[in-house]
């Protein structure tokens, strides 16, 4: 089979933490995830960044891995005489099976790697098996600050280990269909019981965790619960004050600007943000308007007068700070 690199793969040194490598992965992710990339190749390196991540984020699978030794990105290779017998691989002629890394690593999964056995319930499975927990799954969930604020249900591919019908084991697509409940904010790790893969001999599924990322939106600048929004108001909007219409996610609202309001200035909406999860006991998140003054691009000779003539009886020196 041919050798991946998979800490070259995720862009992170091979002593790296599990942080580093969590880290290094939803940022790949998120880079190259095909609803959102435009980069080439996105797709293939998207599938890439899951793999590698797949056997690093498990203590048990990254020690295998690394002692599989070290190899050029595409070079052949065979693991060592007694690699599966130690971790729990079969014998060395058993990896001719295998025509691909991840699925090698896909297979030791399902031979417990990162699992502890229990003993199988009575009537489930096969006698005198063990039972154990199905595989879990991790997906980074891309959805929109609407969909974060009212909740949504996605259909996500999840590469699943899958036998065919000769026994071999492979990696396959599987779309799995979640509820994100209203609430969810930018970086969250949901858990979803029950949704990763099949348990062995009577044991219970795996779960599925959705690492939720937000796309961007063209209004708002997410922060926890809290948006921010840039709000435009017209010099005399900030000169002499003005009722002025605001968007939020629950529909348009009047705000009022006071007279001599600063460029920068906030108005603070309260309970406007998102959502909190249900149970949480605490109100929404705050909406943050941060006052932008804007000056016309287009003038008429009336405007361009009055402009003049507001230029010459005015005292005010924008610049007398200055000395």
């Amino acid at each position: 089979m041919k050798y991946k690199d998979y800490y070259a793969i995720l862009e992170v040194e091979r002593n790296a933490s599990e942080a580093d490598i969590k880290k290094a992965y939803r940022r790949l992710a998120r880079k190259y995830h095909p609803d959102v990339s435009k980069e080439k190749n996105a797709e293939e390196r998207f599938k890439e960044v899951g793999e590698a991540y797949e056997t690093l984020k498990d203590a048990e699978k990254r020690s295998a891995y690394d002692q599989l030794g070290r190899f050029r990105p595409g070079e052949d290779f065979r693991p060592p005489p007694d690699w599966g017998t130690r971790f729990g691989g079969g014998s060395a002629g058993g990896f001719d099976n295998f025509v691909d890394l991840g699925e090698l690593f896909a297979n030791l999964s399902q031979g417990g790697f990162g699992r502890s056995f229990r003993p199988g319930r009575p009537g489930g499975g096969t006698s005198g098996g063990f039972a154990k927990p199905g595989e879990d799954y991790e997906v980074n969930a891309h959805i929109s600050l609407e969909e974060a604020a009212r909740g949504t249900e996605l259909a996500l591919d999840v590469s699943v280990p899958e036998r065919d019908a000769s026994g071999r084991l492979r990696r396959v697509q599987k779309t799995l269909r979640v509820r994100v409940p209203r609430g969810a904010s930018d970086g969250q790790r949901l858990r979803v019981p029950g949704k990763g893969g099949p348990g062995v001999s009577g044991g219970p599924p795996g779960d599925l965790y959705l690492d939720i990322t937000l796309k961007p939106h063209p209004l708002y600048r997410v922060s926890d619960h809290d948006l921010y929004l840039e709000l435009p108001v017209a010099p005399w909007e900030a000169v002499r004050g003005a009722e002025v219409e605001v968007p939020t996610l629950d529909g348009k609202v009047r705000v009022s600007v006071k007279p001599g309001s600063r460029a920068g200035q906030k108005l603070r909406l309260s309970g406007k943000g998102l959502p909190r999860p249900h149970g949480g006991g605490a109100k929404a998140g705050d909406l943050y308007c941060v006052l932008q003054i804007v000056t016309p691009t287009v003038l008429s000779d009336r405007e361009k007068t009055l402009y003049e003539e507001l230029a010459k009886i005015s005292r005010f020196d924008p610049r007398g700070h200055f000395g």
